[in-house]
């Protein structure tokens, strides 16, 4: 197993319109399986209730990254690793706990870190009760890769994956599948989108800005990995 390099997080706009449903899944993508068993389904509590549900990517055995905005005002949470969450159910427990779930001992969100700008520093940690043992994690992109990259010529030729347990699809059905998904996509530029401003976000095939990928993100997806490779 290769170790995958995270050059940025999934921050999907449609958490925006702010629902009960997860915090951004990936779109017409494929099932991952076990190609990416660091990456999870956090479920986040305010005031001792699940409230809201997230992908996260583990780090080390115990440190997992996410987005700021699923870690904010939270006061508990646990994480699923299973590809299928949904065939668990109930006896993994989603979405209190128990079972198969982790629970976190501690949640830091970015302190610089605001609802209403939340693309500036939308970074957030959950520390885990307990190890997971895997024979590689994920690793963080040197800072400045993706401004690097998008000054390159041929970006249609980068290849970069998507990964998360967000929502399948929205219109014209609604699929909440809780299942790992993944979906390959490519660079469009680092220039914000959607009142974003330009070295804040970026922008790629079939996110919220244009673009004509094979897959990508939406709602459930927030703080999950974009890989590259």
């Amino acid at each position: 197993m290769h170790k995958k390099t995270i050059i940025a997080l999934v921050a999907a706009l449609v958490l925006l319109l702010v629902a009960v449903f997860p915090a951004g899944a990936v779109q017409f993508g494929e099932r991952d399986a076990d190609d990416h068993p660091y990456v999870g389904l956090l479920v986040f509590d305010v005031e001792g209730t699940p409230a809201w549900r997230c992908s996260g990517t583990l780090l080390s055995p115990t440190v997992m990254l996410t987005a700021g905005h699923c870690t904010f005002g939270t006061s508990g949470g646990r994480v699923w690793f299973e590809p299928d969450v949904q065939a668990g159910r109930p006896d993994n427990g989603y979405p209190f706990g128990g079972g198969s779930s982790i629970e976190f001992s501690e949640i830091y969100t970015h302190p610089d870190y605001i609802d209403g700008a939340f693309f500036l520093y939308d970074v957030g940690i959950a520390i885990l009760s307990e190890p997971v043992n895997l024979g590689t994690y994920a690793t963080l992109a040197d800072v400045g890769l993706l401004d690097e990259l998008s000054t390159k010529r041929g970006l249609k030729d980068l290849s970069f994956t998507v990964v998360g347990y967000g929502l399948q699809s929205v219109v014209p059905t609604l699929q909440a599948d809780l299942v790992r998904y993944r979906a390959d996509v490519q660079l469009i530029d680092v220039n914000g989108t959607a009142g974003i401003p330009s070295g804040t976000s970026a922008s790629f095939t079939n996110n919220p800005g244009g673009g004509n990928g094979s897959g990508g993100t939406c709602s459930g997806d927030s703080g999950g990995p974009v890989f590259q490779g």
